[in-house]
């Protein structure tokens, strides 16, 4: 009897370089090959109920090699980097870390959704890059400024008390030693761009 060879489905091969993909994108070690499909991710995210996907379901679009799709979730935009996930995962998988991953390659190829978390993302890093911090007033109006003008009048009263208590400042506070940190970003993009 002869016994044809069947080849594996393109979804599988293209699987398999999407996910090897990630897995080399993201720092360290990912481990995202190891993930179980067990749920823990998802049980134990706060954001879980905002997200279009549970992780472990962004995981499964991955090796199956849905690139489009896993890319246009907005997963990783609602990860709030809690690491309640990477902590009980019990097969180690640094889901968080996948997660920026994620969202840079989404911002690479301009392949999300809602351009909102994406700009929120831009001004907080552009914040951190000016200041050495985040300026949660500055923050907070410039992105409403461009994605929710209509809600900011409803937001006064809330900063007017949260500036009355000393909670959020007026002007930002600049680290010292900025020169510092933008040697560190400066070597950090030269190492991203060697990978």
């Amino acid at each position: 009897m002869v016994v044809a060879q069947v080849s594996p489905p393109l979804a599988v091969d293209s699987g398999v370089r999407f996910l090897e993909e990630v897995s080399a994108k993201t720092a360290g070690v990912s481990r995202l090959e190891m993930c179980i499909q067990c749920g823990t991710c998802g049980g134990s995210c706060p954001s879980a109920d905002d997200m279009d996907h549970t992780p472990r379901m962004l995981f499964a679009m991955i090796r199956a090699g849905m690139k489009e799709q896993a890319l246009r979730s907005n997963t990783p935009w609602m990860c709030v980097s809690c690491y309640h996930c990477v902590v009980r995962c019990p097969q180690g998988v640094h889901i968080a870390d996948v997660m920026y991953t994620l969202k840079g390659m989404a911002e690479q190829e301009k392949s999300y959704r809602d351009s909102t978390p994406p700009g929120f993302a831009r001004v907080f890093v552009g914040q951190v890059e000016t200041f050495g911090r985040s300026w949660e007033l500055g923050l907070t109006a410039r992105h409403y400024l461009r994605h929710f003008i209509l809600r900011l009048p409803r937001m006064t009263p809330m900063a007017a008390g949260l500036f009355f208590r000393g909670r959020i400042g007026i002007l930002p506070h600049r680290i010292r030693q900025r020169k510092q940190l933008h040697a560190i970003l400066s070597r950090a993009e030269e190492l991203e761009k060697v990978s």
